[in-house]
């Protein structure tokens, strides 16, 4: 159970009130991390700015940022967050095999070169802060600028989600088994 109410859409401000209906309007759903940003309205409003312009206005290739959500899930032991980006992530592209050996990625013969710097950066970011040379090399060979930083601010984001999910202890939305 989480640590904290999970408010229904009529007992949100009338901000995020017309914000979660416009979501539900494009055929999202109001997921459980979503209402309980809700009890923080200027927070929360900016808080799903930020993650829809992630998903849904970036550079960086679906399968690249979904592959780098995925792994910041892993490393996190963010079941919920796990759990909502194993979909995505095999429609951008990737396959069961390469979620399955996401935890040992190393030593998975599954994950181009490409895949390999970013998650070896994912890793770098997430767990050090700092980034070596090398490491920032690998993604900036194939990456521009813009997508070297929304990659960063990608990993940076979902770290935060997923510390927030793990935290408040925000279950799954009824129905929605987990895949961890």
């Amino acid at each position: 159970m989480a640590r904290v109410s999970i408010p229904e859409k009529d007992q949100v401000s009338n901000e995020l009130k017309d914000l979660f209906q416009s979501m539900e309007q494009r055929g999202a759903r109001i997921l459980n991390v979503y209402k309980v940003m809700a009890h923080c309205p200027r927070v929360g409003r900016e808080f799903l700015r930020l993650g829809n312009a992630i998903l849904f206005n970036g550079s960086l290739p679906p399968k690249l940022r979904e592959l780098a959500i995925l792994r910041v899930g892993d490393l996190a032991e963010a079941t919920y967050e796990w759990t909502q980006h194993v979909p995505l992530g095999l429609t951008a592209g990737l396959t069961e095999e390469q979620i399955k050996a996401m935890h040992g990625w190393k030593d998975s013969p599954l994950f181009s070169n490409q895949e390999r710097a970013i998650l070896q950066y994912t890793d770098e970011v997430a767990q050090n802060i700092r980034v070596s040379e090398k490491t920032f090399k690998g993604v900036r060979d194939f990456l521009t600028e813009e997508q070297v930083v929304e990659l960063t601010t990608t990993i940076g984001y979902y770290g935060m989600v997923s510390r927030i999910l793990e935290a408040l202890e925000i279950e799954l939305e009824e129905n929605k088994p987990p895949l961890r």
